[in-house]
């Protein structure tokens, strides 16, 4: 059997890469970095390590790489024999990737070879759906070749040491959970998987909770001038502010898919808890990286917030943290450069903070969280 990932970072060789290794399967990356190609070519093995409550060390064998920009004739013959293609880019690459994976559909088809699992495992719901609407503007019958799944995936896995080579240093935990219909009772064997029939609550939940729980953490982190995620929550003043804001959340997802609240008030203990982690070394700036897409419209601060002041309820732990991220101001990030150069244009100018707000965050001045989110951007 054999998987290919487009993706070939820390997250797709220390989350997706090692679940699909620990299943049974060869591996291919394929990734745009050639000197990654290269050592993914070069080496034999790579270990993953697993840090924290049960540590252990896992050898990956049977890999190999590919250079999707370069090489598009290898990268096609991979997707067309491939029993798996899952990605692990952002949710913004994907668009790019799509035209490569229908070229790939189309020689499964032209070949006559059988239908492949296509699963986005990005932070991002509903990833594949993106994924599957922009392959198929290439390939307009890739339905007949692919089964698109979405995914729901959890794993911290921080900037890595340098001089690890492939190794990289992940969190014990892990989930990875799949919507089950499409393969219509015939699931790919990989242990690491959770099928389920109704991924909304999964996804959401993880979202909203641990994807907001840590974008809170980093930006309420560096607006206190702290280093580590680890000690931003080892701050008191921090850490109340993040439970705030998982306070809100989890308002919204006990009301919306009928979680028992003690049961949602477990989940978020045990996700601050990860966060705590004190053997990975995680920082504000990594978690932090990509305001921009971390404010849009559907993601993990606005989307719960707009949903709450849609349903009556407040959002301002939320709205605070979305204040925080407007501070985030770290000029190796690009996001975060053109974050700042969008705020000192439009500052001083409520009409032109009220227009960045409604562009940045696509809540217009009719939507019931709009007047709170124009004081925000007209504070920043």
């Amino acid at each position: 059997m054999k998987a290919l990932h487009f993706g070939a970072g820390n997250i797709g060789r220390g989350f997706v890469g090692v679940l699909l290794h620990e299943a049974g399967y060869d591996l291919v990356f394929a990734d745009v970095a050639q000197p990654l190609i290269d050592s993914l070519n070069s080496e034999s093995t790579y270990t993953v390590h697993e840090v924290g409550a049960e540590p252990r060390d896992i050898p990956v064998t049977n890999f190999s790489g590919v250079n999707s920009a370069t090489d598009p004739e290898a990268l096609t013959e991979q997707i067309r024999t491939a029993d798996i293609v899952t990605t692990a880019v952002g949710p913004t690459v994907l668009k790019l990737i799509a035209p490569a994976i229908a070229q790939g559909l189309k020689a499964r088809a032209e070949s006559g070879a059988g239908k492949v699992a296509v699963m986005a495992c990005e932070n991002a719901i509903n990833a594949t759906d993106g994924l599957a609407a922009a392959i198929r503007e290439v390939y307009p019958e890739a339905d007949d070749v692919a089964i698109f799944a979405n995914t729901a995936v959890d794993r911290i896995v921080p900037n890595q040491e340098p001089g690890q080579g492939l190794d990289v240093t992940v969190e014990t935990y892990h989930e990875w959970a799949v919507h089950a219909e499409p393969f219509a009772g015939q699931t790919p064997e990989v242990p690491g998987i959770t099928w389920v029939d109704d991924l909304a609550p999964y996804i959401t939940r993880k979202l909203f909770t641990v994807n907001t729980g840590h974008a809170s953490t980093a930006y309420f982190g560096y607006r206190a001038g702290i280093e580590k995620i680890s000690d931003a929550l080892a701050a008191p003043e921090v850490r109340s502010q993040v439970e705030a804001v998982l306070a809100e959340t989890k308002t919204l997802l006990v009301a919306k898919f009928g979680f028992a609240p003690e049961v949602q008030q477990a989940y978020v203990d045990k996700i601050l808890t990860r966060f705590t982690n004190p053997h990975l070394p995680d920082t504000v700036d990594r978690v932090g990286r990509a305001p921009l897409r971390k404010i849009s419209r559907n993601e993990r601060f606005i989307g719960p917030a707009a949903e709450l002041a849609e349903r009556g309820e407040q959002a301002t732990a939320l709205l605070s943290a979305v204040g925080a991220a407007l501070a985030f101001d770290v000029p190796e990030d690009a996001e975060s450069v053109e974050l700042q150069g969008k705020l000192r244009q439009a500052r001083g100018d409520r009409s032109a903070t009220d227009a960045l707000a409604t562009e940045l965050t696509g809540i217009d001045s009719g939507h019931p969280l709009f007047g709170e989110l124009s004081e925000v951007f007209a504070q920043a």
